[in-house]
């Protein structure tokens, strides 16, 4: 399911994952490239009004820090740090076109071993199943690959869709932070889900698979 271009001193990454297909196509991961910057924007404006309402608020407008010219700054940032070993930031592939992220981020390793996961998929691919496969691609790799031993999700409890994609998945909710993350101008409270390498020794993949969700090509 993988094959690393260089471990070198940061497991994980740069690292291709899949395919496997779902519904809407054949899921794939792979890191983000500098020309991806124009498909990329093209998304994240169109679909404004379906992503803005679950991420957090800055202070550059939407258009302007999802314009083209703002990813080259990103992608830099994101390359940076996943070879320091802090951030494993995928682009979602759907039928070989740019459909999403999917990133785990704030790695501690030590004896914590613990990251948090987050992702986006563009509004014309959601309900295939796609975001559940690259939960389950990139979730499998975390433990395996990247040796982490814990992750966890914090979504806002009116996002019914990200909730679905998580239970599926098989991540477990733990609880309700108040006021967590300043989302849409206000102080939001999150779920938080998380799940450990321990619960799913055969991995969400194959979980995936055995319920005729997903198939390996």
């Amino acid at each position: 399911m993988s094959v690393f271009a260089d471990l070198g001193r940061h497991p994980g990454w740069p690292v291709r994952l899949g395919p496997i297909e779902v519904r809407a196509g054949t899921v794939t991961l792979r890191g983000p490239r500098l020309f991806d910057g124009s498909r990329w924007s093209k998304l994240r404006i169109r679909d404004r009004e379906y992503l803005e309402q679950w991420e957090p608020t800055a202070q550059e407008g939407w258009d302007e820090r999802n314009a083209t010219l703002s990813w080259p700054a990103q992608w830099s940032s994101l390359r940076a740090m996943a070879r320091r070993g802090s951030t494993l930031p995928f682009m979602i592939m759907v039928n070989g076109e740019v459909a999403g992220q999917i990133t785990v981020g704030n790695i501690v390793r030590g004896s914590l071993l613990s990251a948090w996961i987050g992702y986006w998929v563009a509004a014309d691919r959601a309900g295939g199943g796609v975001a559940t496969a690259a939960v389950a691609l990139l979730t499998d790799h975390a433990f395996r690959d990247a040796g982490l031993h814990r992750l966890e999700a914090t979504v806002r409890p009116e996002n019914a869709a990200s909730i679905r994609v998580l239970t599926k998945s098989g991540y477990r909710e733990e609880g309700l932070f108040k006021r967590y993350l300043d989302v849409a101008g206000q102080w939001r409270d999150h779920l938080c889900f998380a799940l450990t390498a321990e619960e799913i020794p055969d991995g969400l993949v194959r979980r995936l698979v055995a319920r005729g969700e997903a198939r390996l090509p």
